[in-house]
Parts: structure tokens; sequence; C-alpha cells
């Protein structure tokens, strides 16, 4: 505790607090300034929650208080004890909060800003069946997704550092690139400048950048556009299912039977608003009532609980005896009453669990909608159709149909021309046969004249001598374009030539200059990075230098805390000695009795008479319990023995009139009995 209560008092004279407090100043605060204090915590966390605790009721300031450390994500040890402690302003469960919250300030406040952003709202399934919630909640989680993913690249992006000499090499890198962007601009413009159609090439220019930019704005509208399409035709697609489904429902319905049903939905209805709601509603402002009251107590202990617990019993049995006894008095008028009451009560209960279960079968109903219109989206997102039903599944199963009679008439044609391509190749194989038999008569025939290969011989020459004539053409074709590509290509270069004669002069002089600015610049360069070196490794050492002496001056000033502390506490401490000393050695006994020792021993006397009492009175107890419970066992023999009389009295009641005894007179004989028992 008191390592902990030093911590806290640390933190509160840090920034934003500057909260001078020591350990027994802090200690003593009352509830209300603890809760202050925790509140201003909380307000650094949440700039929201900067208020004073005094401009604002208890009970508002503990459910705020409630929430934003549920938001926080903050676990108490015990519910029941968190709760009232929090109300009371307990130091013993405020003190672990603020430790817990000084030990994650950072974190804490990333978590509170997000909350204001993450929270989900709680929408009702009655108000999400109207026609654009449902888009607007989607939207809704889209951008808080879309707010996930930004502040995740946030980080990342703060996360991810650069080291000081790495940005300045890139700064300086980056301004060698921006001079020699700049120089190649500038020779560019020249460039540029000397050419005839200068002005006209840059309009051409000037006009390509402002149409691609026309195009990615159109590019833009079009995204955005078919982004609506998208929104319109879920739309339709939703109301086309609704209207679907209120003609299914109306096929084969009368206006009788449209009406009774619309009869039993207002009955059913208005049983739900006149009866139901108010029950539930008193049931809830009960409960909340009573949860108020139990938070508005004092911390209760094991003796107040079994106070409250014997309070019950008896009420209990005081309830069970009234019952019993309006058992005993009642008349058969009242037992007719009862009956019908427990009937109205049984078909009143019957109504209540029938309206239960058509809302739970409504929310069932509601629910089961939502889903099979996420799963119409995903099917229809993968590549496929709507379940068709009704008269567009009979329009898809004749279209089914026809497309299968083109499919039987398209096979057929296969088929039929796969058969005449058996017939061709047929043909083909036997046209082959003869051919070959008809080259090798040929053969025959070259070989008894005496010119055998003849016919492949010239065969062969025609075939070389085709080639050779679209070769000549293609060579022809080739030389007069490859001198005209040469002619051309010395025009051009004369062109070039005496064009950058001029240029290459003014060139030759800035070339020397720029290899002289280049030189320079590199020693420059050298000397500023052996600077800039010698100064960042300076800086570093007195910074090293700097935290080291401000960690001494912390740890001196906490120190120097405690010591005075605990010198306070010492102080007191001898104080109260030197009080004790004094009284006890004073010559007056009236302040002698005033002094711990007596008032100790006073108190520890009484104790010790208090427990041999208490022994005393345990002992006779002993003594007593076995003819105690002896004296019981006889007891209550005697009132079984008196019931079992009694009914056997009130069985032999129509006795009493012939014998001429009074209604409610026992027989003398059974006195007797009685009296002898007794």
């Amino acid at each position: 505790m008191s390592e902990q209560l030093k911590f806290i008092v640390h933190e509160l004279a840090k920034e934003p607090f500057n909260k001078k407090y020591n350990l027994i100043s802090f200690d003593s605060l009352e509830s209300i300034q603890l809760l202050q204090v925790l509140n201003d915590i909380l307000a650094v966390v949440d700039p929201k929650q900067q208020i004073d605790i005094r401009e604002e009721s208890s009970d508002q300031t503990a459910i705020r208080i409630f929430h934003m450390l549920r938001v926080l994500k903050y676990k108490p040890p015990t519910e029941s004890a968190f709760r009232s402690g929090i109300v009371q302003g307990d130091k013993f469960v405020i003190y672990p909060i603020l430790e817990w919250l000084f030990r994650r300030i950072p974190e804490l406040k990333k978590r509170a800003y997000l909350a204001h952003f993450l929270f989900k709202i709680d929408v009702p399934a009655e108000i999400m069946q109207e026609d654009q919630i449902p888009e607007l909640y989607s939207q809704y989680e889209e951008l808080m997704e879309q707010f996930k993913e930004l502040h995740k690249q946030s980080d990342n992006l703060k996360n991810s550092g650069y080291n000081t000499t790495e940005i300045r090499k890139d700064i300086s890198n980056m301004e060698d690139e921006k001079e020699q962007l700049n120089k190649r601009i500038e020779r560019l413009k020249r460039k540029v400048e000397s050419h005839p159609n200068s002005q006209t090439m840059m309009n051409v220019a000037r006009n390509l950048r402002m149409e691609r930019d026309k195009e990615k704005r159109l590019a833009e509208q079009r995204q955005e556009q078919s982004t609506l399409i998208q929104h319109e035709e879920q739309k339709i697609r939703r109301l086309q299912q609704q209207l679907h489904d209120t003609r299914q429902a109306g096929v084969g319905a009368t206006p009788q039977s449209l009406l009774q049903r619309l009869e039993e939905e207002t009955r059913t209805n208005k049983y739900i608003v006149t009866e139901r709601l108010p029950k539930d509603l008193m049931a809830r402002k009960k409960t909340l009532q009573d949860l108020q009251k139990v938070v508005a107590e004092p911390a209760m202990g094991q003796s107040d609980l079994d106070r409250l617990l014997s309070q019950i019993q008896e009420l209990n049995t005081e309830i069970n005896q009234l019952i019993e006894k309006r058992m005993r008095t009642g008349d058969p008028t009242d037992d007719k009453s009862s009956l019908f009451k427990q009937q109205a009560a049984i078909i009143a209960h019957k109504k209540e669990a029938a309206v239960t279960l058509y809302r739970e079968i409504r929310e069932d109903y509601n629910r089961t909608m939502q889903e099979l219109d996420q799963k119409r989206d995903v099917v229809k997102e993968s590549g496929g159709g709507e379940v068709l039903k009704g008269e567009d599944f009979k329009r898809y199963v004749n279209k089914l149909r026809s497309k299968s009679t083109i499919y039987k008439k398209k096979r057929q044609e296969i088929a039929e021309l796969r058969a005449e391509y058996g017939v061709l190749s047929r043909t083909e194989e036997i046209l082959r046969n003869r051919d070959e038999n008809i080259n090798q008569q040929l053969e025959l025939l070259e070989n008894k004249k005496g010119v055998t290969g003849y016919r492949q011989t010239q065969d062969e020459l025609e075939k070389v001598s085709s080639v050779k004539s679209g070769l000549d053409e293609r060579k022809g074709k080739t030389l007069e374009d490859i001198s005209d590509m040469v002619q051309r290509l010395t025009r051009k270069i004369a062109e070039k030539k005496t064009a950058l004669a001029p240029i290459i002069k003014e060139l030759r002089p800035m070339r020397q200059k720029s290899q002289e600015l280049t030189a320079r610049h590199e020693e420059k360069k050298q000397a500023y990075d052996t600077a800039s070196a010698g100064m960042e490794s300076n800086m570093s050492k007195l910074e090293q230098e700097v935290r080291a002496y401000r960690e001494e001056v912390t740890q001196d000033e906490g120190r120097y805390h405690y010591l005075n502390c605990m010198i306070n506490m010492l102080e007191i401490q001898q104080q109260k000695v030197a009080d004790e000393m004094k009284t006890y050695t004073s010559s007056d006994p009236y302040a002698r009795k005033k002094t711990f020792r007596d008032i100790f021993q006073r108190k520890i006397q009484e104790q010790e008479n208090l427990g041999k009492g208490l022994r005393e009175q345990q002992k006779t107890v002993r003594e007593s319990q076995g003819p105690s419970m002896r004296q019981m066992k006889m007891w209550k023999d005697v009132q079984r023995l008196m019931e079992c009389k009694l009914r056997c009295y009130d069985q032999t009641g129509g006795i009493a009139g012939s014998t001429g005894m009074g209604y409610g007179e026992a027989p003398p004989a059974m006195l007797e009995e009685d009296r002898l028992v007794m």
C-alpha cells in the first residue's frame, strides 16, 4: 500500500497534473476529493470527461466513471465491492484504479480516442426492417473498417521513423536531383525554343494533359455512378423480393381471409402495445429503481445480510400462516371464485406465452430474411444467379426445354456430319491408294523408257524456280528500302550537325565551369559532413549527460520527499510517546485513566469477563441440552396426539347432535384423556 501511494503521489506531481501532495495529505483526502482526482486523470485520457463533480449528482458521476472504465477495459477484483466503492469514494477501490491509469496513460489515450469511432450502435430489429436503415448500417460498418485500416497505416507511418542523418542525406540527394532537373529543364527549353513548331507542340502537350485530367475525372465519376447503380440494383432486388413475397402470400387469398388475418394481427399488436409492453416497462423500471437503491445504499456486511435473511424467513412463515388460516375459514363461494381466478390466471399465462412465442418467431423470421438477403448478395457477387420461385421458375423450365430441343437437333446434325466425315475419309484413303498405284505404274514406264526420276526432277525444278522468283522480288524491294533509308539518315544527320554546332560551342566552356563547381561542391560537402558529424557527437554526449543529471535530480527529489515524510511521521510518533509518558507519570488519577495502557487494560479485562460469562453460558446449555431435547420430543408427541384427536372429532362431528352435546363440545371421556395426558 505504501509503495502504491508513493507511486500515485509521484505521478500526480508531474505534468499536466502538478498536484503538490505528500503521502499524509493525499491519504487524508475526503471521498469527493478522491473522486475529483480520479475524474481529472480520466479527463487527461479523454478531454470530454473534464467536469467538476460538484456540479452533477453522485449517481451521474458513478455511471459516467463506470462507463469510462468499461471503455478502457478495466477489470476490477470484485464487481459488487467495486461499484459500492466508486459510489462512496473508498480509497481502497480508487487507489488501484489510479495506479492502473498512471501505468497505461498513452495506451488509454489511444483506446479512448478509438472508442469514439469504433463503439458500435445497437439498432433494434424493428428499426432494421425499414427501407434505408440496413444500407445505412452497412455503410456505417464499412466506414468503421476503413477507419481501422487508415489508423493502422497512420500508426505504421508514425512508428517507421527515419534517422536524422538518413533524412539529411535524402534531403541533400533531393537537392542535387532538383538542380539536375532544373538544368535538364533549361536545356530542353533551349532545344524547344530553337524548334520551328515549339509553340504548336506546347499547345498540343497542354491539351493532352488537360484531356488526361478530364479522362481521370470521368473515370472517377464513372466509378461513383457504378457504385450508385449497384446500390440502386440492391434496392430494386429487395423491393422485387418483397413484391414477390406479397404476391405469393396473396395467392388463393380472399378478401375475407385477408381481413381476418389483418384483424388477428391488429388484435395481437394491440395486446402487445396495451398489456404486454406496459408490464415489461414497469418491470424494467422497478428493476432499475431496485438497482439504484442498492447502489445508493452503503456497503453491507455479513451481519446485515443475516438480519435480512431472518426477516425474509419471518415474512415467509407469516404468509404461510395467513394462507392456512384462509384455507380453514374459507367458504364454497370463495373456492369457486378462486377456481375461476385460477383459470383466468392460466389463460393469461397462456396468452403471454403465446405473445412471447409470436415475438420470438417474428424476430427469427426477420433474422432469417436478413441472412437470406446476405446469401443472395454473396451468390450474386460470386457470379451465380438468384434463386427462382413461382412464375420465374416456370419460365426458366420452359427456356431449358426449348434449349434441350435445340441441343438435340444440333447433336443430330453433329452425328450426320461425323458420318459424312467418315465417308469422306474413306474416299480420301481410296484416292490415295489409287494415286500410289498410278505413281508405281509411271515409275515402271520411266524404267522401261530409260528416264528414271524424270517426273520427280521436274517437280523439284518447278518448286526451285518459284522460290527463286519470290526471293528476287524480295531482294529488289529490300535494296530499294535500304537506299531510301540511308538517304533519309544522311539528311537527318546533316541537319542535326548544323543545328548542334552552336550549342556544342557554348557547351565547352560550360562543361569546364561545371567540373570546377563540382570539385568545389565536393570539398564544401566534405567539410560540412565532418562538421555536422562532430556537432552530432557532441550533442549526443550533452544529451546523455543532461539525461543522467535529470535522473539524479528526480531520484534525489523522491528521496527528499520520502525522508521528509518519514521525519514527519517519526515526529508525530515521538509526540505521541511523549504525551503517553507525560500522562502515565502524572499525579492526577483522572489524567492517568486516559493513557493507552489503561484503556487497553480495561478493554482486555472486559473481554476476559465477557469470555468467562460466555463459557459459563455454554456449560449451562450443554448440561440442559439432553433434558430439553427429551421435553421437546414429548411436546411433539403431545401435539401429534392432539392433532389425531382433532381429526377424529371432525370425522365424528355428526354424533354431537344426537347425543345432545353442543356444536364444538368434546365428549367427557376425551376431555378426561386430555387431562391425564397433560
